[in-house]
Order: structure tokens, then sequence, then C-alpha cells
């Protein structure tokens, strides 16, 4: 019994030396190799999928990870769903309103879990209307790229409705199940921070 407990307590320790942990720093978006995108439900058998081309933000990690903070500026106007009828459509004050409203921000409220297990509770703003939302959140690892840069990467997503941020379309379509009401909220991120030159 006694060795089956010493090998139990064993196998923790070693997986706590091992648990992933994320490099402190502040950090600024890749860009280049960041995606911020999303699926909706078209039809209720398949989905739309789009992305936004025009982002920024920062994240900040704190050695004590409950402290860090992120923040994600987008630029509604760089929807792209593969289709220019649409995206002008959803530009329009129809939709997004871009002219009215030509940013969606999120920032962080609050940092839950481990590396491991990320969950972020932040709030979302988006067409005049700030509601909290959860992302839950994958951290990917870090490495030194050729350039000089200490790079992180992560995975989120989370679900929102469209329609507490006013996304509605005609009443013919709000009256069918031609578009979903949950959008699901994909986002890939690398960010950067300049190597600590030692000596």
């Amino acid at each position: 019994m006694k060795k089956l407990v010493l090998s139990a307590l064993m196998t923790v320790i070693s997986a706590s030396a091992f648990a992933k942990s994320i490099p402190a720093g502040t950090y600024t978006i890749d860009t280049a190799h960041s995606k911020v995108g999303f699926e909706i439900p078209h039809l209720v058998i398949a989905t739309v999928e789009g992305r936004f081309t025009g982002f920024d933000g920062a994240i900040v990690i704190d050695p004590k990870l409950e402290k860090s903070k992120a923040n994600l500026n987008v630029d509604v106007a760089t929807i792209n769903t593969d289709n220019k009828d649409r995206d002008d459509h959803l530009k329009s004050p129809d939709f997004f309103d871009v002219a009215k409203n030509p940013k969606m921000t999120f920032v962080t409220k609050k940092v839950i879990g481990t590396a491991d297990k990320l969950k972020l509770v932040g709030d979302l703003t988006l067409k005049g209307k700030t509601k909290e939302v959860t992302l839950d959140v994958k951290y990917l690892g870090d490495v030194n790229d050729p350039f000089g840069n200490h790079k992180v990467a992560f995975s989120a997503s989370g679900l929102i409705n469209r329609k507490d941020f006013g996304l509605t379309w005609s009443k013919a379509v709000e009256a069918g199940p031609v578009v979903g009401d949950e959008v699901t909220l994909i986002i890939k991120i690398e960010a950067n921070k300049p190597v600590e030159k030692k000596g």
C-alpha cells in the first residue's frame, strides 16, 4: 500500500515538474501569423466561415498567470467571407454598420486556470454594445524565431449570440432558419517580444 501511495505521489510530482508554463513578458500580436475568424450556422445543415484581416493587440503574461492581460482590436471593415456581395452587405447599416461602428474590441477582465487549460473572461464590444464573453484558450508553446523574437502561440474559441450585439438581418431572414443565432469565434494567435540578451 505504501508503495502504491509513493508511486502515485511521484506521478503527481513528475506531472507538475513538466507542466507547461508561459514565459512572462509583454507580447505584440504577430498579425501576419495570426487569425481572427468565425463560423455561423447556415440553413441548419452547414456553416458560413469568415475572418477579419485587419487587427492588432497585445498580451501581457504575468508570472502569476491569473494577473495576465490581453486585448484585441479588430477593424470590422476587413471582414472576408470569400463573397464580395455578402461582405458588402455585412458592412452596411443592415448589419455591422461599419461607418458608425468601425471597431470590435476584446479586453480581458479575468484569467482562469493554468497554461494547460485557460479561460479568458472579458468584455467584447461590437456595434456599440458590450457583453461579457468567455474564451477557451489553449497554450501551444513558445520558441525563439530567426529574427530576434521570442514567440508564443495560442488558440482560442468561444460562443456569442449575434442578437446580443444587435446583429440582425431582414425580417424574412430572421423568421426562418437561414442564419443561426450562435456565432463561434475562432482565434489563432502568435505573439512576439524581443529575445532578452544575456550578459
